[in-house]
């Protein structure tokens, strides 16, 4: 009997494990899934819960009972993957495979920039939202917050969710708007690169709001290191930023178990796979998806849903030594929340946009109301109708 290992329990994790799990004959396949934690977050909540738009009791849930019966959880931190043994090392053993799905997804490393965790620990001003905690935190920080400069930073590396940092501001500008002391506070996103959104036509819809709304877009500033005590962040550029209220999105990077000098990612920070087939360049039994594979796309768990299915259909024809045929051709989507009520959906692949940039109610009911029972539900489930 052939033993499929998935690891990884967020959303590209979870689902192909149940997916396949439903196609494949338990005569056929054996399938674990292996996560260090017990629990799977809903991280879409982790922009809202600073302003009440939802609530933390709701974004939790055992990873075992998302699991489709006969598929068999392994509580163990990966420490190490050997492709050429087929075996994956765990804090507390090993595990053979014939095939592998790799999902372990980014890793958050506030540490990596001087001054941040200390900011976070030490003082009252610092929240890397990306963090349950510090998204906690900082929704009883915005309630005492009564004027400054309310600062939000995208890093220099990739991160989940490139939208989380535009729409923390834009929701901090409407709720600071809605608190009654726009007037006393300074708006600013800080980031790398020249533009806010690096999508057209999404990026010049951006623009206008932004610029309607008065918010800063403080472009070409990378960050180096923050002062916490004299709350200052320094940009390897040589520009400083104040800030009375600090939101940073943290440095992100691939799990340790994979890059020190792992095969499957080849020096590099990310799983080495062909962008379209998502099977892992030179071991043909090793396939990736979601944030800790090297595709060129935006990294979203709409992405991890599209995935999925392409690891589904590809993965069990090499089991059957079929051709594979499905492809992944970069889709990503972002709901970009720009206040209470408002919201536009953006929806790319590796080549075109595909949906209008337009602000609608529907779409904030649409990510705020409906997605999370489809995620809860359907999703994560493996009960997607949708390739």
């Amino acid at each position: 009997m052939d033993h499929i290992v998935v690891l990884g329990a967020g959303v590209g994790g979870t689902m192909t494990a149940n997916m396949l799990r439903r196609r494949l004959d338990r005569s056929d396949a054996e399938i674990s899934i292996v996560d260090k934690s017990t629990e799977h977050a809903y991280q879409p909540s982790f922009y809202l819960l600073p302003f009440e738009y939802m609530e933390p009791e709701d974004q939790f849930r055992d990873i075992r009972g998302l699991l489709s019966d006969g598929i068999d959880f392994v509580h163990s931190a990966v420490t190490g993957v050997d492709p050429d043994t087929k075996t994956v090392a765990l804090e507390d053993g090993e595990l053979s495979y014939d095939y592998l799905v790799v999902a372990l997804g980014h890793r958050l490393a506030p540490e990596t920039t001087p001054g941040m965790l200390e900011g976070w620990e030490e003082t009252d001003s610092v929240y890397p939202f990306y963090h349950f905690e510090a998204a906690m935190q900082l929704r009883e920080a915005l309630k005492d917050f009564d004027g400054g400069t309310f600062v939000v930073s995208v890093p220099d590396t990739s991160i989940k969710c490139g939208g989380a940092p535009l729409k923390m501001t834009m929701l901090a500008e409407d709720y600071f708007r809605r608190k009654g002391i726009r007037d006393d506070v300074d708006v600013v996103m800080t980031k790398g690169s020249d533009a806010v959104f690096g999508v057209s036509p999404y990026r010049e819809k951006l623009e206008e709001i932004w610029a309607d709304r008065d918010i800063e877009a403080n472009l070409n500033f990378t960050v180096d290191e923050i002062d916490h005590e004299a709350q200052v962040i320094y940009s390897e550029e040589g520009e400083t930023q104040e800030y009375d209220l600090y939101a940073p999105v943290p440095p992100q990077y691939g799990q340790p178990a994979l890059t020190d000098n792992s095969p499957l990612t080849g020096g590099s920070e990310y799983v080495t796979v062909d962008e379209h087939t998502l099977q892992h360049t030179e071991y043909e039994d090793v396939f990736a998806l979601g944030d800790g594979c090297d595709t060129p796309n935006a990294k979203t768990a709409a992405a991890a849903r599209k995935q999925a299915h392409v690891v589904l259909d590809n993965l069990t024809a090499h089991m059957e030594d079929k051709r594979q045929t499905a492809k992944y051709k970069g889709y990503a989507a972002c709901p970009l929340l720009t206040k209470k009520g408002k919201a536009m959906v953006a929806e790319f692949d590796y080549e075109n946009s595909i949906s209008a940039p337009v602000e609608s109610r529907m779409n904030w009911i649409m990510d705020v109301n409906i997605l999370p029972s489809f995620y809860w539900d359907s999703w994560l489930r493996g009960y997607d109708p949708l390739p």
